[in-house]
């Protein structure tokens, strides 16, 4: 009973810490929604080059589209004319992070891992870019322009449809995987004392591959890893081989690779897959070797912090979107609300 107590303490713990910055992210991502619609990305990626994959980085890296959603859209970006490297840059940074998911990083992990993260999905994303175009044709065909429904404009309220998509449709994605990574996070801290890894792994290259084996075939959502990353660094393992699972979890997964094998090839999904996972790698041993994680083992240990009144307030929100969000979802025949 009392382990049960506990590990129900540490995911309620968790769920107040992150709740007042998981619904400004929701709230960012929603205007995000409206301001950088699906046609805009499409019409910016076609064509090869560095440039497309530098776009591409730079559109997917704050999109609050976690690891479900991006894989259709990747799909639709590349019949719709994106090149291989564009979509496979699209497909790295986009999943790694969000207005959302970076909000959580900070709430849960501090400014410099959420800093830290998203320059390495933007700088991760475009090298995969980069390295898929160069084992890539060339000259590719011309896709013919968008004529879908989607493409088309829409003069629905730009308030409401802000407000549908940060706080209805976005959570409907990510409800699910939010709440597992809470519970699995509440889990993970009850069960093993804290710092029980630090002096059998910690820092160690073995924690490193430990964390890029679990993250390249997990399916695990950008917004969902975070508490997780939280409980193996409370558990001794160190924000830098952490930082592996944050980029390898949301990045890739069976369905993920599927995908890229059938919308860019063999060869360039096996180019991505290496070219991400040696961006993982470095990315681990640069945070590490430079001592980041110092003042990051520090804010994880005070973040338990007292909260008041708002923070419950948020808290009480946010259980209630989660949850509406992991109800059936009504039939609609409308395509999309982007």
């Amino acid at each position: 009973m009392e382990l049960l107590l506990n590990i129900l303490k540490e995911i309620w713990l968790v769920t107040v810490a992150m709740a007042p910055y998981l619904l400004f992210g929701f709230l960012m991502a929603g205007a995000l929604s409206v301001l950088i619609s699906q046609n805009y990305v499409r019409r910016h990626l076609g064509g090869s080059g560095w440039l497309q994959s530098l776009k591409a980085a730079l559109l997917g890296v704050p999109l609050p589209i976690c690891s479900c959603g991006v894989i259709p859209l990747a799909a639709s970006l590349r019949k719709h004319g994106a090149s291989r490297g564009a979509t496979a840059s699209f497909l790295a940074s986009t999943p790694q992070t969000g207005v959302d998911s970076l909000m959580i990083t900070y709430a849960l992990l501090g400014w410099i891992y959420a800093l830290f993260r998203a320059v390495v999905a933007f700088v991760s994303g475009v090298l995969c870019g980069m390295t898929v175009s160069a084992v890539s044709p060339e000259k590719e065909a011309d896709a013919p322009e968008c004529a879908d429904e989607c493409c088309q404009p829409k003069n629905t309220n730009i308030i409401k449809r802000m407000l549908s998509y940060g706080f209805i449709s976005l959570p409907r994605d990510i409800a699910r995987a939010m709440v597992l990574g809470i519970i699995v996070s509440g889990i993970i801290s009850g069960l093993v004392p804290e710092n029980f890894f630090a002096d059998r792994m910690g820092d160690s290259m073995a924690a490193m591959f430990l964390m890029l084996l679990i993250g390249i075939p997990l399916y695990v959502c950008s917004s969902g890893s975070v508490p997780i990353a939280l409980a193996f660094i409370k558990a001794g393992i160190s924000p830098g081989a952490v930082l592996i699972f944050l980029i390898t979890g949301p990045a890739t997964n069976a369905a993920t690779l599927t995908t890229l094998w059938e919308i860019i090839g063999r060869k360039q999904l096996v180019v991505f897959l290496v070219t991400l996972s040696l961006c993982a790698l470095s990315a681990g041993f640069i945070m590490n070797s430079m001592e980041l994680h110092m003042g990051i083992s520090e804010y994880v240990c005070k973040s338990d912090a007292h909260a008041g009144w708002f923070e419950y307030l948020c808290t009480v929100a946010l259980i209630s979107i989660l949850i509406k969000g992991m109800l059936p979802e009504k039939h609609t025949n409308s395509c999309c609300e982007k």
